[in-house]
């Protein structure tokens, strides 16, 4: 689909761009993935897909790894950004068996060539794919060290021509102080890149959100736990957190 079609009917967003995080596949468990929990995600994606949409993903390996953290451990910072590329690839063939078990059509594009698992990343391939319906799952990040997957996912957005990215969570949208560390933390609806910038708000890493902003790309933050919530924001329902330039603090 175009840019300049119309979006099937209900829909706010008719291209979208959704990330979501490693550690949402490892379900109540630090470490590793739980089937039961990936079906549960998948349904959701295969959801909005069925509603219309075209979508493509990109999936962290917060359930295996970081590379930040393996960094900071005294592994050399690039090797340890390669290993979690590599990672997030188990996360997308799990993903793609899980939406494929469910019925969907899907394609893995590795910025990584693994030839004999995934498509290596191609941008008019990719497009393609989402034209026909395909929900395309992007992994490997951006195949670079030193970036994170939230911005691999901004980058991807951009380069196939996705109108808003949708940051899945397990809470439900952006707080002014961590919810987990204090109970009266509010819950900002709308704010702007420089916002999240200025005050550290933790929507994404910095080079992401400054891509964002530069291609005014809209992102919208919500909790991936509550059944619907991909179709109610491809939708334009006010759900979670948006973020964009005309956000205002709460």
């Amino acid at each position: 689909m175009s840019q300049t079609e119309a979006a099937p009917t209900g829909l706010k967003y008719p291209r979208i761009l959704l990330k979501l995080s490693g550690g949402s596949f490892a379900g109540d468990r630090d470490f590793g993935i739980s089937w039961t929990e990936v079906r549960r995600i998948a349904d959701e994606v295969r959801a909005v897909a069925d509603a219309g949409a075209e979508v493509a993903t990109v999936v962290g390996a917060g359930n295996f790894w970081r590379g930040k953290t393996a960094a900071q451990q005294g592994m050399d910072r690039a090797t340890a950004d390669y290993v979690g590329m590599v990672a997030t690839v188990i996360n997308s063939l799990v993903l793609q068996e899980a939406l494929e078990s469910e019925g969907a059509d899907t394609r893995v594009q590795t910025a990584i060539e693994m030839r004999e698992v995934a498509e290596p990343f191609i941008r008019r391939r990719a497009i393609r794919h989402l034209e026909k319906q395909r929900i395309v799952i992007f992994a490997a990040g951006s195949g670079n060290p030193f970036f994170t997957t939230d911005t691999a996912a901004v980058l991807r957005a951009v380069e196939i021509g996705a109108r808003v990215i949708m940051k899945a969570t397990n809470v439900d949208g952006v707080y002014d102080s961590d919810p987990q560390a204090n109970p009266n933390a509010k819950l900002l609806r709308h704010v702007s890149y420089k916002q999240v910038l200025n005050e550290g708000l933790g929507v994404m890493d910095s080079a992401a959100i400054a891509l964002a902003m530069d291609n005014d790309l809209p992102i919208i933050v919500f909790n991936i736990t509550i059944p619907g919530n991909i179709v109610r924001a491809a939708m334009g329902e006010p759900i979670g957190t948006l973020v964009d330039h005309g956000g205002a603090p709460e």
